[in-house]
């Protein structure tokens, strides 16, 4: 399908059937595999040939998808994970371990900050977070002799910030490490961040991918470009034998096109186990066939509803890149020529209050956690998604407490701006 363009692979890419075969990918719903003899299925324990035996580590609907997303991205090899958190701690974890450092850009989702800054601390690594509006050489004094990775969000959740791909790149190479940028916001068909220089992509596919609420999942794609042994040093474990897996080398053995993600599930999903169900899978590929589709309405929608918060009296600021006035205008029209996405996020005169108030009041938009849906809704960050961070965090990833987070489904716009406008008739 790599012929194919973006439309055509949304609905095709990663399954091709048989004569007489389903067309439709089957969910192949099964906790292992049968094989004839003992020798066959070692085969697969050794790495030496390709196949199932064990759900937890891959399953065939689950690959269908993958190679999907893969495809939609333009990479060489992915995998999904029970959820998009599950895949940003897989993508680090993959090539960091005790003693090592991680830069990262300071906006990004409030779960992913407290995984990086918390729990990740406490297995002995370490972060430094710096500004998305960082100068390049704010950003090169972040390194240090023991950074392994840079990580940022192409839109950051629920900032929106936009992040400058090249330069995070530039300095990311120019210390021997790969960049790590999750797309969730953007999804490929706004932004496939391969072409500007990162090196993995993660996914929440919980939202736009999946697009209706149905199941939790997450993705990770490996641009297949990284040279690991050109820095063989900083990654053991892709460089040196694994004695768990009988002395295999990763780099060597599968190269740059598979490596990472073999390494990822080999190790991490045989250990961990944050496996993607078929049935979750089979939904996230129901929703990938309209992506292409959807983004474009969700884009519209986002639009028109931050033109009209931005023209109205009760709204101190509107971030939306798509607005001609915003601070990411410029970088939009360069990574996200096409449209970025539904989700604006404005603060009200009234601060935090005003936001309660204005939430109570929307008849269409609900209030949920969740993000990227077909349905309009909000949240206001700090008191749900964002809740463990203090107020000096939550300005410093640019989440100010006042500040509302509103999705834009699918809907009429005309329909939802006339909520949005009684809502703020009651603040």
């Amino acid at each position: 399908m790599s012929d194919y363009r973006m439309e055509t692979t949304c609905v095709q890419g990663g399954y091709t059937p048989g004569s007489g075969e389903p067309r439709q990918i089957p969910i192949v719903q099964s906790t292992t595999f049968k094989y004839a003899t003992s020798e066959d299925m070692g085969k697969l324990f050794d790495l030496e040939a390709s196949g199932y035996f064990y759900s937890r580590l891959q399953n065939p609907t689950c690959d269908y998808v993958a190679a999907k997303i893969t495809a939609l991205e333009g990479g060489t090899a992915g995998m999904l994970t029970s959820s998009g958190q599950a895949a940003n701690f897989f993508a680090l974890f993959n090539i960091c371990s005790c003693g090592d450092h991680i830069v990262s850009s300071s906006s990004i989702y409030g779960g992913t900050f407290n995984l990086i800054s918390v729990t990740m601390a406490k297995m002995g690594i370490a972060v430094t977070f710096v500004s998305p509006d960082c100068t390049a050489e704010e950003l090169d004094a972040a390194f240090r002799p023991n950074t392994r990775a840079v990580f940022g969000e192409t839109i950051a959740n629920p900032a929106l910030t936009v992040l400058d791909i090249e330069k995070f790149a530039a300095a990311a190479h120019s210390h021997g490490v790969p960049l790590i940028i999750d797309n969730t916001f953007a999804t490929p068909v706004n932004c496939r961040p391969f072409e500007w220089g990162a090196d993995i992509v993660t996914h929440s596919t919980t939202k736009y991918m999946d697009g209706h609420g149905a199941a939790v999942g997450g993705a990770l794609v490996d641009s297949g470009k990284f040279d690991w042994m050109a820095h063989a040093d900083k990654f053991p474990g892709l460089c040196t034998p694994d004695e768990s897996y009988h002395g295999i080398t990763y780099a060597e053995k599968f190269g740059l096109e598979g490596a990472f993600i073999t390494k990822c599930t080999a190790q991490l999903m045989r250990d961990f186990g944050c496996t993607q169900s078929p049935q979750s899978a089979f939904y996230l590929n129901l929703g990938l066939e309209s992506l292409h589709v959807r983004m474009a309405r969700h884009c519209e929608n986002g639009q028109a509803v931050a033109e009209f918060l931005a023209a109205h009296p009760e709204v101190e600021r509107v971030s939306y890149c798509g607005l001609p006035g915003d601070k990411y205008y410029a970088l939009a029209q360069k990574y996200l020529p096409k449209g970025s996405c539904g989700v604006v996020s404005f603060e009200l005169k009234g601060g935090r209050e005003a936001a309660g108030i204005f939430m109570s009041k929307l008849k269409l938009a609900a209030i949920e956690t969740h993000v990227a849906d077909a349905r309009t809704c909000c949240l206001n960050p700090a008191s749900s998604t964002h809740r463990q961070m203090t107020d000096e965090q939550l300005a410093a990833a640019g989440v100010p407490a006042g500040l509302v987070r509103m999705s834009c489904g699918l809907e009429s716009k005309e329909d939802l701006i006339e909520d949005i406008r009684q809502a703020l008739e009651a603040v």
